[in-house]
């Protein structure tokens, strides 16, 4: 029997399996960063203890009890390999700031509110008679903003909308809510919002998560991943993990995270590729001003702490005091617990606690050690009885009030967002390592210096060097689109430009016909050499260089008779000077 089960009785926990220890060569633990090796006294630890054999863990999100378990990772695929792989949809991110959620919301005198009875659902209108002021740790907690969540919503759609209209279909949406808790559930706000905003019916936009009131939540996770509807699903918890829809492509954090496990098992339901809508990203967005994002972008490495010990129970603890096991220690325990619960409990609870004792709960307390060295079994017989322990677990706790800000007033922004910087701050790092380096990166000091030496050598460098500090050619093309409003800039223009900013930004295309233009120009080429210069054309056009090997191996030339055809066709030498002139023009 597990001892962390409710009904635990000492010594059950040891038993006699058939199966000797020997039985195994080999273990493997899938998933096994979730909580069987978290506690010394699990019952799976237990059983991998068991048995003599080697013990292999797999799992996406190792946890520091894994390691402690397992041992130091002998093998690591991340996500970021997987992508670069094409395993993996890899993703954007938008930024969205709201002042009520970064710095909490404050609610002046006379402002109406909505108190909520968080056991009945019944809701009092009242005008606050002072000020009163909440944290952002608070906000979804002990008060909502309804005008939060809507201008959170409308900013999804304005992008959303624009994805509609970009792409032909609307995208699928996982949104993240703090809780769904009855008659306060952010699950529900958002999903009655999100009805409102888009406008699309019930069937677009629908709630899944663990709560009874959700009918058939499998079910509908089955119409997400395979039907049209919905196309917006609200989720808490049970999304994040062990479910596979490939189609979702945003994914709205509208809670905060604070574990790194779950941070990447979330991001998971985003990653997942799908061919049927030729999916190659998704969205991230991070309504906590980006936060989220820049808290994990560096958490990949985790400490090899050792497993949670469980907590004592009350009743051990009062069995340890009985039977004289370290008996003045445990006594100063249950003090300390006993403290706890008189500053949590309300009014009615003191009262009950002082009937069960016979004395004013604090009175109790206080010379509860005393009591137990001078009259120790009468005191005992107070602490062991059974209605005293169930005090323990299940005092009076005081009604939580929850409140429903109707007159506060959120400002909601959103931007885009480069691994975690604003697009400026983004192509201002890329400036300066442009700057600072062309004499150490050989590709960009020809750009800059010497575009004869221009090569597919040169750019295969160039971008494997930009790819080593964080400049993706495709994170760079997005920066200079939102920032400049220039679609698919080429490498070389956002190299040149972020060198001497009065250069231009072209596309490869722009770029190459400029080139080719250049080249032929004043020249008498036969029909046939310009057959073939178009074809150099277009493949400059994708590889922004060119190369004998290219002619020789690239099918398109070798359809037509690579490279033994274009020598015969332009003269050996004719060639070789006219492959450099195409580099030359294209790096200049």
């Amino acid at each position: 029997q597990d001892p962390g089960d409710p009904d635990y009785e000492e010594g059950t926990e040891k038993y006699d399996t058939p199966i000797p220890i020997n039985a195994f060569d080999l273990i493997i633990a899938d998933e096994c960063h979730r909580g069987y090796t978290a506690k010394e006294a699990a019952l799976w630890r237990d059983t991998l203890n068991h048995f003599d054999a080697i013990k292999i863990g797999l799992t996406a999100t190792p946890a520091a009890h894994t390691t402690a378990y397992f041992g130091t990772p002998v093998y690591r695929y991340t996500t970021e390999q997987a992508i670069l792989d094409g395993f993996l949809a890899d993703y954007e991110a938008v930024r969205i700031t709201s002042n009520i959620l970064m710095n909490g919301a404050f609610l002046k005198e006379g402002e109406q509110v909505g108190i909520i009875n968080t056991e009945s659902g019944s809701e009092v209108l009242d005008n606050l008679e002072d000020e009163r002021e909440f944290s952002s740790t608070q906000i979804e907690r002990d008060i909502t903003s309804p005008d939060t969540i809507r201008k959170i919503i409308e900013e999804i759609a304005k992008d959303a909308l624009k994805f509609e209209q970009d792409n032909g279909r609307f995208p699928k949406i996982l949104i993240f809510a703090c809780n769904d808790i009855q008659f306060i559930s952010h699950a529900d706000q958002i999903v009655t919002i999100c009805k409102e905003v888009f406008n699309r019916g019930d069937d677009f936009v629908q709630k899944i998560t663990g709560n009874p009131n959700v009918d058939r939540p499998l079910q509908k996770i089955r119409e997400f991943r395979n039907r049209p509807n919905p196309k917006i699903v609200v989720t808490v918890d049970m999304l994040s993990t062990g479910v596979d829809i490939p189609a979702i492509e945003y994914v709205v954090f509208m809670r905060p995270v604070k574990s790194r496990i779950l941070w990447v098992q979330m991001l998971g339901r985003g990653t997942r590729l799908c061919p049927d809508i030729n999916k190659d990203h998704f969205t991230v967005f991070d309504c906590f001003g980006g936060t989220l994002i820049e808290y994990f972008k560096d958490t990949t490495e985790f400490a090899f702490d050792p497993p949670q010990r469980e907590s004592l129970s009350y009743e051990q603890i009062i069995k340890n005091i009985y039977q004289n096991v370290n008996r003045d220690y445990y006594t100063r325990v249950l003090i300390k617990r006993l403290r706890r619960i008189e500053k949590s409990t309300t009014p009615e609870g003191v009262q009950q606690f002082s009937l069960l004792v016979e004395e004013p709960f604090s009175d109790f307390i206080a010379n509860l050690q005393i009591k137990i060295r001078k009259d120790f079994d009468n005191t005992m017989k107070i602490i062991r009885n059974k209605n005293f322990i169930n005090y323990l677990y299940s005092y009076p706790r005081p009604q939580k009030e929850f409140l429903k800000g109707y007159e506060i007033r959120d400002e909601v922004t959103s931007e885009e967002m480069i691994l975690g910087e604003k697009p400026v701050d983004y192509l201002d790092s890329f400036c300066k390592f442009i700057k600072e380096n062309p004499e150490q990166i050989l590709a960009i000091k020809i750009l800059l210096e010497k575009p004869k030496g221009w090569n597919p050598d040169m750019l295969n460098e160039l971008r494997e060097k930009l790819k080593k500090n964080n400049f993706m050619e495709k994170d760079l093309q997005r920066a200079h689109k939102l920032i400049y409003s220039k679609s698919l800039a080429d490498i070389i223009s956002m190299v040149k430009h972020a060198a001497i900013e009065q250069l231009p930004i072209l596309t490869a295309e722009e770029r190459v016909k400029n080139a080719v233009a250049r080249v032929i120009e004043g020249q008498n080429f036969t029909y046939e050499q310009m057959n073939w210069i178009s074809l150099i054309e277009q493949h400059l056009i994708q590889n922004l260089s060119i190369d004998e090997n290219d002619i020789e191996n690239a099918p398109a030339f070798m359809q037509i008779g690579g490279i033994g055809k274009a020598r015969k066709l332009f003269g050996k030498e004719k060639l070789k000077l006219l492959i450099e002139e195409f580099n030359f023009n294209i790096a200049a």
